[in-house]
């Protein structure tokens, strides 16, 4: 793999786009870890920080991790960035109710 090559693949690893349709189904691309989810949240985390999704029946369509792509199904309420600094607080939030 020459430098070029090696460029695209990061930049291709880094890009992170979400895709709501008629809030039924979600495709999250950026995806480096699931960390929780439930039928009412998911917490995942994705190159640009922590993610929440929060709805009813969410189910996991899909997930390719070498790829960074998630797919989500059920009923979408909303959707939520977690901040840097909030990001401890709410994986040991998730850590302990799912333990």
């Amino acid at each position: 793999m020459n430098y070029y090559e090696k460029d695209s693949v990061t930049r291709v690893q880094q890009e992170h786009v979400v895709k709501v349709n008629n809030r039924k189904e979600l495709e999250i691309t950026g995806v480096k870890e699931v960390d929780s989810f439930d039928n009412e949240e998911f917490l995942l985390e994705t190159v640009l920080g922590y993610l929440i999704v929060r709805g009813q029946n969410l189910q996991l369509k899909n997930l390719d991790v070498g790829e960074g792509l998630v797919s989500i199904k059920g009923k979408i309420y909303e959707l939520s960035y977690v901040d840097e600094h909030q990001q401890e607080k709410a994986k040991g939030f998730f850590s302990k109710l799912f333990k």
